[in-house]
């Protein structure tokens, strides 16, 4: 496939936390995409990343690690949100994350993994949407949402067990964000979004 056709995709663990779980499902995710022709996968973990907690004003100098990020977020043509659900909401370092950036989201497809207790962290992704709707970005109805997370993966680790219907899940939802982003991309140049 040409250069010029890939798609980028950016899979972002919005948990910082210690003794997360996002590493595990980004990483199973990304091997999933990493499968679908014509897409590039960038892993990007909020914890490394190490983006400041306070937002800076208009007239400030940029930080370093937000000028880091910027270009990866930029050269996406998709994103997915790796969150769990933390209070019937998402990580406060994801928020922050997200307001770092602007013109990074733009009309650009958004789609969700989601894990938690019984709810699957559909709760974190319901505030997400409209948090990412506010910034122009193109939050997709389908995603994957995995409750109980915990009696997903087997005792050594692996992960997800053997049939697991979050598989098929995935499938549908790569489809869908790839049509999305194709689209998006295409619409993109032909007219730059205007916000």
């Amino acid at each position: 496939m040409p250069e010029h056709d890939r798609l980028r995709l950016a899979i972002i663990i919005g948990s910082t936390r210690k003794g997360r779980f996002g590493p595990t499902v980004a990483r199973w995710f990304a091997t999933r995409a990493r499968r679908t022709p014509g897409l590039e996968v960038d892993l990007i973990d909020l914890a490394e990343a190490r983006l400041p907690d306070a937002l800076c004003d208009v007239d400030d100098d940029v930080p370093p690690a937000v000028r880091r990020l910027a270009p990866r977020l930029d050269a996406a043509d998709a994103f997915v949100i790796v969150t769990p659900e933390y209070n019937l909401s998402f990580p406060a370092p994801l928020k922050t994350a997200i307001d770092w950036y602007l013109g990074e989201w733009r009309a650009k497809p958004v789609a969700f993994v989601s894990y938690g207790r019984e709810s699957g962290g559909l709760h974190a992704v319901a505030q997400l949407r409209q948090v990412f709707t506010e910034l122009h970005a193109v939050p997709l109805r389908d995603g994957v949402s995995l409750p109980c997370y915990w009696e997903r993966f087997a005792a050594d680790g692996s992960w997800p067990r053997p049939g697991a219907v979050c598989e098929d899940t995935v499938r549908t939802v790569l489809e869908r964000l790839c049509w999305w982003a194709r689209a998006l991309r295409e619409a993109r140049r032909r007219q730059p979004f205007v916000a």
